[in-house]
């Protein structure tokens, strides 16, 4: 890849506007579900992934599961994304969200 192209690259990196957002991490082998928060959700699974193959994420019950199932048996999945007009109103509809999901699929809060 020559300079342009990896300048070019960069470039539309920086530019990305994070997109605040509802996850979940979901085991197949077990069925358990984590909900979880982000700021910028379409970022998130690459920073959870490489906590839990280090085996020092904080949420026990996850690195368990981790450890006992492998990386095969999870699967991430954006539940939804949250926007408004008023940026300061984010961390509320986050939160509201984050309890919306953590009841309607009966999963585990992740912390994280």
């Amino acid at each position: 890849m020559d300079k342009a192209r990896k300048k070019e690259l960069a470039e539309a990196y920086k530019e990305q506007k994070p997109s605040p957002g509802i996850f979940a991490v979901r085991c197949t082998a077990s069925g358990e579900a984590w909900v979880g928060k982000a700021p910028d959700v379409g970022r998130k699974q690459s920073g959870l992934w490489f906590q839990l193959r280090l085996g020092s994420f904080p949420n026990k019950e996850l690195q368990a599961a981790w450890n006992a199932h492998g990386e095969g048996a999870f699967a991430f999945e954006v539940l939804e994304k949250i926007s408004d007009e008023n940026p300061l109103l984010v961390p509320v509809l986050l939160k509201d969200r984050e309890a919306h999901w953590l009841k309607t699929l009966n999963a585990n809060r992740l912390v994280g």
